[in-house]
């Protein structure tokens, strides 16, 4: 076994891009619970008009689009999860050509693809293209966060080093996850004082307009850096095999690449089934008391200031997008304690990852506090939404549940390029990771909007089935664990 490799500028610098890459995966990634209620409203006009034209009551219509009816929850169940069936699929593909084509290339790819889908989807005009705009963002990240993965892994062959490198660098996706919480809560708070977008000053378009912003980085030195040394020496020796995805079921592979899929699939379960929707649960009409009362205060106020300055009142569409945009910013202000639970979690895995020798021992220290934690939180928030004073504890309890979530997700950046050969790593991780978690994963955010649907809808509904979804995957996930191939022993020399 190779020693640690001494840190040079090259690769301070890959380290550094891979860290800002990862945060940025995930910045795309947990936008849309957090904007999905205002951007259905902004968007579905035409669609109730349409509606009303075709016969329906105008209030029936009204209902069908509010948050909890038909086709509110038709379009909220289309927007979580077609996007990352989209990104599952091309993800795969994007895995097989990380491995033809090289990690660096496909990375730059990735980045350019998903910057450029998240700057334009700020501008969508309807539903629908905002629909093809996230599935292109999913795509970029499924892709990104494969290639990244596979390029790190191969760059420190020391055991210790690669395992601190991927530990540490995957905790910056919980940065990632920060900074949209701020993002969110900073076009909020700011959205009167930005250019209008096509006529309004609507908070969500700003918050996935900001989703461009940590990609300059990526965008300007990526395209820099060397190759994958592992895979590049195969290459130019002429010994890099072709990958396919049926290498993956051969009988030495099949065990390996079945149960990573699905374990990794539960991990990715608990946070879309439950911890994700709590967006949809604080806020909304029938949402947390405190959140009410905030949206009602920024209502107040704009009445209060109007007056005063001797200005009309504001009409009512306004003041709705006053309180929501208020209740938007309270709602994103708790979400950042998950990510906050998240970036102690991940760097928590980093430093277990070298003295807890075995994968499965290491993912059950998560696993198992995630599975009675998150569905005993989703009940307890179900029976305590009328109480002004519960919100400390809920950001208290998202916060624990963060930590033992989020940090599986670190696990599998270390676990699967062990597991896989070179030519490969990508095939694999991709298959694992996109069908695995962004398809069978994120298909827990289907079955939670799915099964709580109601009008008016029913944020305790949402909580009690979130506990159920995320406590029947996780339930899953700590059996299958039990037959989670080990990775080959090598040496723990630092």
């Amino acid at each position: 076994m190779p020693g640690p490799k001494r840190l040079g500028t090259v690769e301070w610098l890959i380290c550094i891009i891979a860290a800002i890459g990862f945060a940025f995966d995930i910045y795309e990634l947990l936008m849309l619970p957090l904007i999905i209620k205002p951007a259905i409203a902004a968007l579905s006009g035409p669609l109730v008009q349409a509606m009303v034209q075709a016969g329906a009551a105008p209030a029936d219509a009204a209902a069908a689009w509010a948050p909890g009816g038909v086709e509110y929850v038709k379009w909220a169940r289309t927007l979580f999860f077609v996007p990352a069936l989209a990104g599952g699929v091309f993800g795969l593909l994007g895995g097989y050509l990380t491995d033809r084509l090289g990690r660096r290339r496909v990375l730059t790819f990735s980045i350019l693809l998903y910057a450029l889908s998240a700057l334009s989807a700020g501008f969508a005009t309807s539903l629908p293209q905002l629909l093809v705009l996230r599935c292109l963002v999913f795509i970029g990240v499924c892709v990104e966060f494969v290639a990244a993965v596979a390029w790190l892994a191969e760059l420190f062959p020391n055991y210790a080093q690669r395992e601190k490198v991927l530990g540490y660098t995957q905790a910056f996706s919980s940065i990632g996850g920060l900074m949209v919480g701020g993002a969110v809560a900073l076009a909020a708070r700011f959205a009167s004082d930005l250019p209008a977008i096509l006529g309004n000053h609507e908070a969500w378009r700003y918050s996935l307009i900001s989703g461009v912003i940590p990609a300059l980085p990526l965008i300007l030195i990526r395209p820099f850096l060397p190759e994958s040394p592992a895979w590049a020496a195969k290459k130019a020796a002429g010994t890099l095999q072709r990958p396919s995805i049926a290498q993956l079921f051969s009988p030495q592979l099949a065990r390996t690449t079945i149960i990573t899929t699905l374990v990794f699939a539960a991990s990715y379960g608990i946070a879309f089934g439950a911890i994700q929707q709590l967006p949809q649960i604080l806020g909304g009409p029938k949402g947390h008391a405190a959140i009410l009362a905030t949206a009602k205060a920024a209502q107040d106020k704009a009445v209060a200031e109007a007056k005063a300055a001797g200005k009309p009142v504001p009409e009512a569409l306004k003041l709705r997008q006053i309180g929501g945009n208020a209740s938007d910013g309270a709602v994103a202000k708790v979400s950042i304690w998950q990510e906050i639970g998240g970036l102690v979690g991940r760097f928590l895995l980093a430093l277990l990852a070298v003295p807890i020798v075995s994968r499965r021992a290491l993912l059950r220290c998560f696993q198992i506090p995630a599975l009675v934690i998150v569905p005993f939180l989703f009940w307890w928030i179900s029976q305590n939404l009328g109480q002004a004073e519960s919100l400390q504890t809920i950001k208290i309890g998202i916060f624990i549940a963060g930590l033992f979530t989020v940090s599986q997700f670190s696990f599998w950046g270390n676990y699967i390029p062990r597991v896989f050969p070179v030519h490969l790593r990508g095939t694999g991780e991709s298959f694992a990771a996109n069908i695995g978690g962004r398809v069978l994963g994120t298909a827990a955010a289907w079955l939670t909007l799915t099964f709580s649907q109601a009008v008016p809808p029913n944020p305790v509904k949402i909580a009690l089935v979130g506990a159920v979804v995320a406590g029947g995957y996780a339930l899953i996930g700590a059996i299958l664990t039990e037959w989670l191939p080990e990775p080959p022993a090598e040496s723990h020399d630092a």
